[in-house]
């Protein structure tokens, strides 16, 4: 295997372009071309969870003429690779040319932390990063994606970090797309007790592989005051 491509996601690209930029880093560093997929900027899930299912079709078409099955894509969140590995199906049940192409993708395409263990077969890549850690999963990328201790055993091999106990790191932050929106109070008592529980932990970095749960939890403890820095866990992975 000698390329990739790197699907940055819309939220990334948007918020956290230093996270992209880690990930593509990270890759090339193990000697894989990385090219960036520039024709799709979203995968659809937002507008698929809001049920606009026509505006998340046509996304879904953009991303899926954009990718060739054949080439591994990487995409540095669980969430949206979710949508990509497992709601396409759905989503594009009703068009048969463009179902069969989401399904020729399906198996290559990889969430960072999964490919970069399952597939490069790595665990050290030579990082340093000197702060007390504390690792968040999202949601879709432990009960969808069925990725558990892939970030953890790379975070694991950093040099100098110091990993935190997260209390109930399982329990979802409240984020969710548009459920924090439309959802406020559950939400916001949701993201208290993740709040509460990186408090606890005494972690100066709060570390997660999605920038919805980085940009939700980041939120909340910046308005709470709290000096906790959040890192998307490729920019951990590219410090040195």
């Amino acid at each position: 295997m000698t390329e990739v491509r790197l699907f940055g996601t819309c939220l990334a690209e948007e918020f956290y372009p230093s996270a992209v930029d880690a990930a593509a880093r990270v890759l090339g560093g193990l000697k894989l071309k990385v090219r960036r997929v520039r024709r799709a900027f979203c995968c659809g899930q937002a507008a698929f969870n809001d049920g606009m299912r026509e505006e998340a079709g046509e996304l879904a078409r953009r991303f899926l003429n954009a990718c060739e099955p054949g080439v591994p894509v990487v995409v540095p969140s669980g969430s949206c690779a979710a949508m990509i590995k497992i709601f396409y199906a759905d989503l594009l049940a009703g068009d048969a040319k463009l179902a069969a192409r989401a399904a020729a993708l399906r198996p290559w395409v990889y969430e960072f932390s999964q490919f970069l263990v399952g597939v490069m077969k790595v665990r050290y890549l030579g990082a340093r990063f000197e702060h007390a850690v504390a690792y968040h999963p999202g949601c879709h990328l432990v009960r969808e994606m069925g990725v558990r201790d892939e970030p953890r055993l790379l975070l694991s091999a950093v040099s100098g970090i110091r990993l935190c106990e997260l209390r109930n790191s399982h329990e979802c932050c409240g984020f969710g797309g548009m459920f924090s929106v439309k959802f406020p109070e559950i939400s916001g008592a949701m993201l208290a007790d993740k709040i509460a529980g990186v408090r606890q932990s005494g972690a100066d970095t709060l570390v997660s592989a999605d920038c919805g749960c980085l940009m939700q939890i980041g939120g909340g403890m910046n308005r709470a005051g709290m000096e906790v820095e959040t890192r998307h866990l490729a920019e951990v992975l590219a410090s040195r």
